[in-house]
């Protein structure tokens, strides 16, 4: 949901960029995604950027439907060998695909006509985010498509169209999940390519965290209060991190009260906690297996 960031002139480049021989007739209709979508609050662009995946940029190559069937998106393809939702016109294909896009992404009710033959089969609002349009990653098995990274792959699209360098979409990149704790899978709310994604997600969410893929985490919504622990052991090692894969600063703590200002799992110890003198760099931690808090 929101304003379409990318420009007629952006989208027409792309296209012509990607399939020097799309028809006039496609071309021409580029307005009607950011009219249609500016019409339900939903982004044109990225309507557009998921048309050009489904139809193979227009070509139709390898594609469930046909250009004469107004149908930019796949609707009603529901299985191999289906042909597909068809419209009038243009506009009314693509008013559906906003229509079908919003019934996703919100559970605010339609400004226009409902001319979108499978809203009604929608669960309203189950994918709020682009990434969450793949089944595979939607927290609720739900979603447009079943394809993996269906969602990253309209996000690679629509990066291309504005410029901006894809770091999100190829397989080898990172995902961030967001859960309570990274050994409770089962809390999981979602997976993203974006980061700021993620971080969006845990902050709707009371208690929950970003983590990587080695299970460290790297974004929470949690309000810590800092507390005191006391070492008695002269030797426990302070680490640049939180877990013994992290190098070690060479410095012991001694014994002593000392200001924990963040805790974090990691591997070595059930749990790792940031000393207040290294808070600004957060390039000293120590296992909290040899405190106890006062």
């Amino acid at each position: 949901m929101g304003n379409a960031v990318a420009t007629v002139e952006q989208m027409t480049a792309y296209i012509k960029t990607k399939n020097p021989d799309v028809t006039q007739s496609v071309v021409d209709m580029i307005p009607l995604y950011l009219s249609e979508g500016k019409a339900e609050g939903v982004r044109g662009d990225i309507a557009f950027a998921q048309s050009c995946l489904e139809t193979g940029n227009f070509g139709f190559s390898g594609s469930a439907v046909t250009l004469d069937q107004n149908n930019f998106c796949g609707m009603g393809v529901t299985s191999n060998g289906m042909k597909g939702s068809s419209f009038d016109t243009p506009q009314l294909g693509i008013r559906a695909q906003v229509q079908h896009l919003k019934a996703y992404a919100s559970t605010v009710d339609l400004k226009s006509e409902c001319v979108d033959p499978r809203f009604k089969y929608v669960t309203r609002g189950c994918a709020e985010y682009v990434e969450w349009l793949g089944q595979k990653e939607n927290p609720d098995g739900r979603g447009w498509a079943v394809g993996a990274g269906y969602g990253a792959k309209i996000i690679t699209i629509l990066n291309a169209m504005i410029g901006i360098k894809n770091e999100t979409a190829e397989p080898e990149e990172a995902w961030y999940r967001v859960r309570k704790t990274w050994t409770d899978a089962a809390t999981q709310k979602g997976a993203f390519h974006s980061l700021e994604n993620a971080k969006r997600c845990a902050d709707e969410n009371e208690g929950y965290s970003v983590f990587d893929e080695s299970g460290k985490v790297i974004y929470s919504n949690d309000t810590f209060t800092p507390y005191l622990v006391r070492v008695s052991i002269e030797d426990l090692n302070i680490r640049k991190g939180p877990g013994t894969d992290y190098d070690k600063t060479g410095k012991y703590t001694g014994k002593g009260a000392f200001t924990i200002v963040e805790e974090a799992e990691g591997k070595g110890a059930s749990l790792w906690g940031l000393l207040k003198s290294y808070q600004k760099n957060r390039n000293g931690w120590i296992s909290l297996d040899y405190v106890h808090r006062i």
